[in-house]
């Protein structure tokens, strides 16, 4: 059995659940975060689609999850003022892949740490930044110490040190897209339920997500020519919207912000080297499936490192089975985000034709294993 001497840069939800599968499967692992709060996710809240869900299962921390989680059991698009577009059950959607839920980040975030912590008998080090590494495995870090491994897995994001220092080739694309997410208290805003998308013109979009607990995630974005943040109050953007929107837009001050970004490089590995999650491959969050591929990355890439006979093969193997299903997910979220910016009337009546059939096709490739 393969069983590399490995670093992991990161402890988000990528680096974690790699970290979970290769340590039950034997293998010695080193993780390492350059944040001193040792990775705390942030973000806000977390849609977690079947597949994720499925995933989770597969690492062995599904009943955890499921005990801090909500689940999601219809989705519905509605247009800016409330009047519903299209909605339906996750179970047509999804079958027996499983159900959906929603959970916080850092609740996520947590029992993967507690996860890897109880199974390794070992905490992740946080604080410890990665400054460059090699093609022989050789990494030097921010202290300047430096060690050799094995393998050397990127996990450490969208702005991934490992990627810039090995893989070169372009930094992630700007989508032309804005978003702020929020954990808002809706005990006093009656009616919320599972997931609900509002859709607005020039892009506009606010979506709610049932958390369970009196809380519910917000996330809203709009389109724009520039990646930063717009002058003035970005919730006077959703002024317009008709409620919940302005009672939970009340809570919204302290949103965390983001521009959103593509990857443009699908090349993951090199002889000793492989990038996961966001690291490989960040996309838009229209399919909520970030999270989802970053799951099913650390599988494929415990079971391809178990099956193959050395790490070059191995990682030749994991590239290989994750290229066409990324491939997919990328250009399913091209697909919905062009729908989304249709002229309004053609694009409410597109959903309220063929909402739940243009949602079964973008995830039916998803229902097998990966």
């Amino acid at each position: 059995m393969n069983r590399p001497r490995t670093l992991i840069v990161g402890a988000g939800i990528s680096g974690l659940a790699l970290a979970k599968a290769l340590t039950d499967r034997g293998a010695q692992v080193d993780v390492v975060e350059r944040r001193a709060d040792g990775g705390g996710a942030i973000g806000a809240g977390l849609y977690l689609p079947a597949n994720a869900v499925r995933a989770l299962q597969r690492l062995g921390v599904g009943d955890e999850v499921a005990a801090r989680a909500a689940p999601v059991t219809r989705q519905r698009i509605h247009d800016h003022h409330g009047r519903p577009l299209t909605e339906f059950e996750v179970g047509r959607i999804w079958g027996e892949v499983g159900p959906c839920r929603a959970i916080t980040r850092g609740d996520l975030h947590e029992v993967l740490r507690t996860a890897v912590d109880e199974g390794r008998g070992a905490p992740v080090r946080p604080g410890t930044d990665v400054t460059g590494v090699t093609d022989e495995g050789a990494v030097t870090f921010a202290d300047g110490t430096t060690d050799t491994y094995d393998l050397v897995v990127g996990a450490d994001g969208i702005n991934s040190t490992v990627r810039r220092t090995l893989f070169g080739g372009p930094g992630p694309r700007f989508l032309g897209q804005l978003c702020w997410r929020f954990i808002a208290d809706d005990t006093t805003v009656p009616g919320i339920t599972d997931w609900t998308a509002r859709v607005g013109d020039r892009g506009r979009t606010f979506l709610t997500v049932q958390l369970g607990g009196g809380r519910v995630y917000c996330y809203a974005d709009i389109n724009s020519q520039m990646s930063t943040p717009p002058a003035g109050d970005w919730r006077a953007l959703f002024a317009d919207f008709g409620a919940p929107v302005p009672q939970l837009l009340a809570q919204g001050e302290g949103a965390y912000f983001a521009a959103l970004h593509e990857s443009e490089s699908t090349v993951w590995t090199r002889s000793r080297t492989v990038l996961v999650g966001d690291a490989a491959h960040a996309f838009s969050p229209s399919m909520a499936q970030g999270g989802a591929m970053a799951l099913e990355d650390a599988l494929v890439l415990a079971d391809t490192l178990r099956a193959e006979p050395d790490v070059p093969s191995a990682l030749a193997a994991y590239q290989a089975r994750r290229a066409g299903r990324v491939a997919w997910v990328v250009a399913q979220n091209h697909r919905r985000d062009k729908a989304r910016n249709l002229p309004t009337p053609l694009r409410n009546l597109t959903f309220r034709r063929a909402g739940e059939r243009l949602f079964r096709s973008n995830h039916a490739p998803l229902h097998a294993l990966p």
